[in-house]
């Protein structure tokens, strides 16, 4: 029987500000309660929602941790009550509503996804929360179907780069936005059919023009936007009758104007969602998805996480100012 310790390293917000508020601390090792299960960390995930919750802008939802962090892998190391599907030794990958920057982390058994074979425990901890937001938006409001043209902003992102993967491996065209040759060649290479310089070419006439042939007219299907602003009314623009818009942040800001005449005509649907204060139940179908459908792919190699670099816990505040560089390709992780 494992004898754990009284306190933990974590990493806490000791004000609202930059990477520097991000600092070392002792915690009280956390206790699972019904239906969790207390996770030794192997590695954590750095988000955007992260460095939003730093600056003051993303509050926990009611009863979360303040310490940072939404995804993580590592081992079970106790179960609370009314837990059958985990047990003390088993590795597994959650998705959590915050504590992941931390030696220690409870999560909802039901959040909990096996390690997918072949994986190493950096790349598992990369998968939850883009796995989670993708298949919810992409493939559950967005409706992507086989043959369908694809279209994701902020392409080498970690939701860019796996939304380009999954949407690819289900049968879609794929494009993608991105803000340099690196990263346009990173997401070609990852399985986008063209991925647009945003800094040199306009995403709307571009898309057009590679879909200029389409029996079904130029145009996407359906687009996944992280930026908002004035991409709105461009989105809308693109997409084809019967498109669908979602949204899921606003690094371009929450505003535009839109003409909605466009809206009725092409009888389009404009969604969005944010996936953290969402219950348990929601979370958990999704995680059945992803073990059913998606597992399979990453233990073939059809689909894999994209690490860019890995950072020691104590370095929390390095890893946020890269990520706030947005020079990255793909996923910043931690390891305790």
């Amino acid at each position: 029987m494992t004898v754990l310790p009284e306190s933990m390293k974590a990493i806490e917000i000791v004000q609202p500000g930059g990477p520097e508020v991000l600092q070392p601390t002792e915690r009280p090792v956390p206790k699972p309660g019904i239906g969790e299960v207390l996770i030794r960390v192997a590695s954590a995930g750095v988000n955007r929602p992260d460095v939003l919750q730093r600056q003051g802008n993303y509050a926990p939802p009611p009863g979360a941790t303040d310490i940072p962090g939404l995804e993580l892998s590592g081992e079970v190391v106790a179960i609370g009550e009314g837990v059958e599907s985990w047990a003390p030794g088993d590795h597994v990958c959650a998705l959590v509503t915050g504590g992941g920057y931390a030696e220690y982390c409870v999560a909802p058994a039901a959040q909990c996804l096996p390690i997918p074979r072949g994986l190493t425990m950096v790349q598992a901890a990369a998968l939850p929360e883009n796995y989670f937001t993708v298949w919810s938006n992409v493939f559950d409001r967005g409706q992507l179907r086989e043959g369908e043209v694809f279209l994701v902003h902020g392409g080498s992102s970690g939701i860019g780069t796996t939304a380009i993967q999954l949407a690819k491996a289900f049968g879609a065209r794929v494009f993608a936005t991105a803000g340099n040759a690196e990263k346009c060649e990173a997401c070609e290479e990852l399985g986008a059919e063209r991925a647009i310089n945003y800094r040199e070419e306009d995403f709307v006439e571009a898309v057009r023009a590679a879909t200029a042939e389409s029996q079904e007219g130029k145009g996407a299907d359906l687009i996944l936007d992280m930026v908002g602003g004035d991409y709105i009314p461009r989105d809308v623009r693109l997409l084809r009758p019967d498109g669908r818009l979602v949204l899921i942040a606003f690094l371009g800001g929450p505003k535009a104007e839109l003409d909605f005449q466009q809206v009725m005509v092409k009888r389009l649907t404009i969604t969005g969602s944010t996936l953290r204060p969402r219950p348990i139940a929601f979370k958990a179908a999704i995680a059945a998805n992803l073990q059913a459908q998606v597992w399979p792919l990453l233990e073939a190699g059809k689909v894999r996480p994209l690490i860019h670099r890995t950072y020691p816990l104590a370095e929390a505040a390095e890893a946020h100012a890269l990520m706030e560089s947005s020079s990255h390709i793909g996923k910043i992780m931690l390891t305790p």
